[in-house]
């Protein structure tokens, strides 16, 4: 299944389904939780905007869909991403988009760094080892199915410490300029 697979046949309507059923999960969650994109933590997908965001999803589900190993690892990703949106969606949408950045974010300076980046770390790693243990058990090449799951849910626990320390460095940031501090941007604590 490493090979490509031909346009229009069984195998490519059945990838390109599930990439476009996973793709639009997170785009549904993602526009539950922040339909203003005040709480996206890609900026890609924040600059894009909804319109040029669909449009590129579904270049990147029609082009995807001819190399099933890749395709899976986007689908478990992005049905990842999806469920933890759904997680804290009704209470972005309750609060609003604002006033819950604006809770986050206290909440996030009430917190010692340390503390807050163990949790964080502690979450990726212990997400990122379930992928793994996949990864090492499965059964052969002939079958990369369970490989591409398991590559995916590492993908999945890479992208949330991705993002959420970039998220973490642009408030820390915010945070210093915010004091007159703009020059400094290391923690020297």
């Amino acid at each position: 299944m490493e090979e490509g697979v031909s346009f229009a046949s069984r195998l490519y309507f059945i990838m390109l389904a599930l990439l476009l059923f996973s793709r639009s999960m997170d785009f549904l969650s993602t526009w539950i939780a922040t339909p203003n994109l005040v709480l996206e933590g890609n900026p890609l997908a924040k600059k894009l905007g909804w319109r040029l965001g669909i449009l590129a999803n579904l270049a990147l589900s029609f082009g995807l869909a001819f190399w099933p190993l890749p395709a899976i690892v986007i689908c478990t990703t992005s049905v990842l991403v999806a469920a933890r949106n759904f997680q804290s969606a009704w209470i972005m949408r309750s609060l609003g988009e604002i006033s819950y950045r604006d809770w986050h974010v206290e909440r996030f300076r009430q917190t010692h760094l340390g503390l807050y980046l163990l949790c964080l770390f502690g979450q990726s790693s212990l997400t990122a080892t379930v992928g793994a243990a996949i990864i090492y058990f499965s059964p052969d090449e002939s079958r990369p199915i369970p490989l591409a799951i398991g590559l995916g849910i590492v993908a999945y626990a890479a992208a949330v410490l991705f993002y959420t320390l970039l998220s973490v460095w642009r408030m820390r940031r915010r945070s210093r300029y915010d004091a007159g501090e703009s020059h400094v941007f290391t923690d020297t604590k």
